[in-house]
C-alpha cells in the first residue's frame, strides 16, 4: 500500500461489516462515517476551526464533495461520496488533510492496491474479476487481558482460528485495529506443537495504548483474504 505524503496529516479507515447499522464505535458505513480517530481529531480539528463542513476530493473526479461533520462523525454527504466512488466492505480509505478542512481521499481495494477510476463515469479498476480476493469477516472471538499475556507479550488465538480463511501459516504479521480505527502491526505466528495461532511483540503495546486493565475483554473480528496482511478489529459495540 502506498501511503500519502507523510508531511501532511492523515488517517486511515477500513470499511468493515455492519456498515449500515450506525451503532458501531469502530466501523463506518455509507450513511455515516462513525468516528474520526481521537488523536487526529484532537490534534488537527478540535479547536482549530469553527467550520463543520469537510471538502472531500479524490483522483476519481474533479468534483468536490461537501460532507457535514457532527462531533467526531461525518454524516450528511458521506453516503453520496461513497456511492459515487463505489466503496465496498473490504476497501480502505485514507484521508489526507490538505488544510482549511479540505481532504484528499484515496481509496484502496481489498488487495491493498490503490483503486484506479475510469473517467468520466467513475468506474473502479483494481483487478480482474477472477483476481479479486474473497475477504472473510465471519470469525469473531473474545480475548481477555491477563497478567501472563501482558508479561509474555503474547496472546493465543482460539483453536477455532485455524479454520479462519483470513489466516495462513505463512503470514508473519497481523494488524490490530481499535474502536477508534487506530492500528498496530504485530507479529503473528503458528505453534505446531499447540496447533494455535498467537500474536506477540505488540500485544502489550496495544493494551497499554488502549489503557487496558487486567480482566478487560475484547471481542475481535478477523478480517482478510488469506493472502494479504489480515486485520484483527475490535467488534462493534451495540448501543442499548
Amino acid at each position: 500500500m502506498r501511503m500519502p505524503n507523510s508531511h501532511k496529516p492523515h488517517f486511515l479507515k477500513p470499511l468493515l461489516p455492519d456498515f449500515h447499522s450506525g451503532v458501531s464505535l469502530l466501523i463506518f458505513g455509507f450513511s455515516d462515517l462513525q468516528t474520526i480517530p481521537l488523536g487526529f481529531f484532537s490534534q488537527h480539528i478540535e479547536g482549530k476551526t469553527n467550520r463543520k463542513t469537510w471538502k472531500l476530493r479524490s483522483d476519481a473526479t474533479d468534483q468536490t464533495w461537501e460532507v457535514i461533520q457532527e462531533g467526531r462523525r461525518l454524516t450528511g454527504g458521506w453516503k453520496d461520496f461513497t456511492t459515487a466512488h463505489d466503496l465496498q466492505i473490504g476497501d480502505i480509505v485514507i484521508f489526507k488533510h490538505e488544510g482549511d478542512m479540505v481532504f484528499h481521499v484515496t481509496p484502496f481495494g481489498p488487495s491493498c492496491c490503490e483503486i484506479q477510476y475510469t473517467h468520466p463515469h467513475i468506474i473502479k479498476e483494481e483487478a480482474d474479476a477472477d483476481d479479486v480476493p474473497s475477504f472473510s469477516f465471519d470469525y469473531c472471538f473474545q480475548a481477555e487481558v491477563t497478567a501472563s499475556n501482558l508479561k509474555e507479550d503474547k496472546l493465543y488465538l482460539p483453536e477455532g482460528a485455524t479454520t479462519c480463511t483470513a489466516l495462513n501459516k505463512q503470514c508473519q504479521e497481523i494488524i490490530l485495529v481499535n474502536k477508534e480505527g487506530n492500528s498496530w502491526t504485530v507479529s503473528l505466528r503458528f505453534s505446531e506443537a499447540d496447533g494455535m495461532y498467537y500474536i506477540r511483540r505488540g500485544w502489550r503495546k496495544f493494551c497499554r495504548a488502549n489503557r487496558c486493565a487486567i480482566g478487560d475483554l475484547f471481542v475481535f473480528n478477523v478480517v482478510g483474504d488469506g493472502k494479504t496482511t489480515p486485520l484483527m478489529c475490535v467488534c462493534p459495540e451495540r448501543e442499548e
